[in-house]
């Protein structure tokens, strides 16, 4: 294993120098957050499949292959299939708005009434999606180097947060395209028809497995339409998706790259699917499935190789890692932080004193400590992600409940923001309210892994916000009139880079300053 150690130390060092000359560009809010908002077709197509694919889409998409044969396709499918839906129908508008969360654009959309409580919710999502992806690194690292768990995850989440500190979005998308490249060489490349080949073939693996193997629908319907539920309409809201849609250079960038990245991850479904059913055929009693793709990794690779397979595997955990970090504490200082100290300010006369000696401005006019700030937050949550992945045991169950309370509450009042003018910001904050509790309710009462609570969460949210959007007065004229501006990619009053201070809804908005 020598040669396959070697491979994996130099990708490791590698996102260290990465996140170093991240770093370097990383001058202003908007490089440190958002790369600039200036990444081309190549660069944006990359990050944002690097991101999308992560762990559970190369690991647990070889085990659903492993269980289920082809149909095993359908979790990492409908991944691929919310990135199209949002590329395709909501990049461009997403990409004009010119924010840096989705509850900054609920603001804008609302008048300031929805924000905080979006912030929440979106922040327990984006936390519990980088701590599962940091365990993944105690299953890799034990694969690799025999490593104890704790360590596995310390040292694994050690590197993100250390790079994703360092240059914010730069490092994360340098370091996801090196990743993409990766991934696509490991996986699709040499994984793939490896795996095919040591089966004996297509023709031998239907021979030996079960018809169900080879059905579209063999892993349920009903488990298809929860994936849809789940994962499709998660894209279309996540705040490390909608991260990546904000670095684009402009709309056709968004609409274009995302569709090359949506086909991506479709492709990249199957071939998790076919590469788990291969290793069905060679290794028919394996414990867990989710043991297969370490497995067929490990017996059937040569060396070197193994090394760079491992390595994708390891660069599909980290993209979304880092992405789930910068997204969980760009939403920790911008939504929630900054909103309980505008508060606190507007109740202290100390608000009113003149700026000392060392305030000052950097890039493009923003306050100096911004970068500073955004990179402190980035340090906190990675330090918080590490403690509770090395208390946590039960993932998934974890993870089900952040992914039910996101859309179950979030999914209405956004969706319906973007396409119903007259929603309003107390029927979002209504639909919120109603479809987390709801979800929480039946979690509860049936399961966490039920299907049941992402459905009737999602009636009780759609049935909040039509229904007290309609009880109450429409948004304010001025609020609908900046918000379409916005959309239009009009820059307002404060500049080519607004916030959501500059808009009408600073003034009812704790998160105006």
């Amino acid at each position: 294993m020598a040669v396959d150690y070697a491979v994996i130390v130099l990708y490791l060092a590698g996102m260290l120098a990465m996140g170093w000359w991240g770093m370097r560009r990383a001058t202003s809010k908007s490089d440190f957050l958002v790369a600039g908002r200036r990444l081309g077709p190549a660069m944006y197509s990359g990050t944002m499949a690097a991101i999308v694919l992560g762990g559970a889409s190369t690991i647990g998409g070889v085990g659903l292959g492993y269980r289920y044969g082809l149909s095993g396709a359908w979790m990492v499918f409908t991944i691929g299939l919310g990135l199209l839906a949002l590329s395709v129908f909501f990049s461009a508008r997403i990409a004009r708005l010119k924010v840096y969360t989705v509850s900054e654009m609920l603001d804008l959309r609302y008048g300031g009434s929805a924000g905080l409580i979006s912030g929440v919710v979106m922040w327990a999502y984006t936390l519990m999606l980088a701590v599962t992806s940091t365990l993944a690194y105690a299953t890799i690292f034990d694969v690799l180097f025999g490593l104890d768990r704790a360590l596995a995850i310390i040292l694994g989440g050690a590197i993100v947060v250390a790079y994703s500190t360092l240059g914010g979005m730069w490092s994360i998308t340098l370091t996801d395209m090196v990743q993409f490249v990766v991934k696509t060489i490991g996986v699709l490349l040499l994984l793939l028809p490896i795996a095919v080949i040591k089966a004996g073939g297509f023709a031998e693996m239907k021979a030996q497995l079960p018809d169900d193997y080879f059905a579209p629908l063999g892993i349920g319907g009903q488990t298809v339409f929860t994936y849809v539920l789940i994962y499709s309409f998660g894209m279309l809201i996540g705040q490390d998706i909608w991260q990546r849609v904000f670095t684009a250079r402009g709309d056709r960038v968004a609409r274009l790259g995302g569709t090359a990245a949506g086909t991506y991850c479709l492709v990249y479904a199957l071939a998790g699917a076919v590469i788990g059913t291969a290793a069905k055929v060679l290794y028919p009693h394996l414990g867990s499935p989710d043991d297969a793709f370490a497995t067929i990794v490990k017996d059937a690779l040569p060396v070197g190789v193994r090394g760079l397979v491992l390595a994708a595997a390891l660069s599909a955990v980290m993209s979304t890692s880092s992405g789930a970090l910068i997204a969980c504490a760009t939403v920790a200082n911008n939504d929630i932080w900054a909103r309980i100290r505008g508060v606190v300010r507007r109740q202290s006369p100390a608000t009113d004193a003149p700026p000392g000696p060392d305030a000052g401005h950097g890039a493009a006019g923003e306050p100096r400590d911004e970068v500073r700030g955004n990179r402190v937050f980035i340090l906190l949550m990675g330090l918080a992600v590490i403690v509770i992945a090395l208390a946590l045991n039960n993932v998934v169950e974890a993870l089900t409940v952040a992914y039910n309370l996101l859309v179950g509450g979030l999914l209405v009042p956004i969706l319906g923001g973007l396409l119903w003018k007259r929603g309003t910001g107390a029927g979002a904050l209504a639909s919120v309210a109603v479809g987390g509790l709801t979800v929480v309710g039946l979690m509860l009462s049936l399961g966490v892994l039920a299907n049941e609570p992402i459905y009737y969460g999602l009636l009780a949210s759609l049935v909040a916000y039509v229904a007290v959007s309609l009880a109450t007065r429409p948004t304010d004229a001025a609020v609908l009139d900046a918000w379409r501006a916005r959309l239009a990619g009009r820059p307002d009053a404060a500049g080519a880079e607004p916030s959501v201070a500059s808009g009408p809804s600073a003034t009812t908005s704790p998160a105006g300053r």
